[in-house]
């Protein structure tokens, strides 16, 4: 008799595990659909994601809008222009190297002012990678996001680009470095003739 109390112990010990995973989790996703963004984050590397933020920032007037490392600063500010967006709103962040660094040199801005919510605006077939980052970065900060893809005619990145990418996140939460910085040195070595 011993060994079934046992077993049944083990299984309650798993069932409130999963049920309290479930519940955490459940509640970021009602939170993150409830919470009302404030600012727009646009990740650079088509200039399509920048024409719809215009597009949004307009129909959206209380809007922010911030673009990392996108097109050069003359066309951004001729994109907002053109769509009556008031150049106040507009902010160019040109630090970031890639994906990863997209979130990582702008979410301690966002934290220090106060920005709690955001949308993430970013081509359909980058979103999933998008996704993960942000999940790990901005949530790192307590930030909640909604997607907003941008569509397009390329097919969905790989999953590994999204799990590498993800490992990448959760080396800078307990580094602060991203290994953008080793991407960087190893593209500088010399190849092989």
């Amino acid at each position: 008799m011993p060994k079934v109390r046992h077993k049944n112990r083990r299984l309650t010990l798993v069932s409130l595990l999963l049920l309290a995973t479930g519940l955490w989790l459940g509640q970021g996703y009602v939170r993150n659909r409830l919470s009302s963004p404030t600012v727009a984050l646009v990740l650079g590397g088509d200039a399509q994601r920048e024409e719809f933020a215009a597009q949004f920032a307009t129909a959206h007037p209380d809007l922010d809008v911030w673009i990392s490392s996108g097109a050069n600063p003359e066309y951004a500010t001729w994109v907002f222009q053109k769509s009556q967006v008031p150049l106040e709103r507009l902010h160019l962040d040109y630090r970031a190297v890639d994906t990863v660094t997209n979130f990582t040199t702008l979410v301690d801005d966002f934290e220090r002012l106060g920005i709690k919510s955001v949308y993430l605006i970013t081509s359909d077939y980058h979103m999933r990678r998008a996704n993960t980052i942000a999940a790990i970065v901005l949530g790192s900060r307590g930030i909640h996001y909604k997607p907003l893809p941008v569509a397009s005619e390329r097919p969905p990145e790989s999953l590994i680009r999204s799990l590498r990418d993800g490992g990448r996140s959760i080396l800078w939460l307990f580094t602060g470095k991203t290994g953008s910085e080793l991407a960087q040195l190893t593209s500088k070595l010399p190849t092989r003739p």
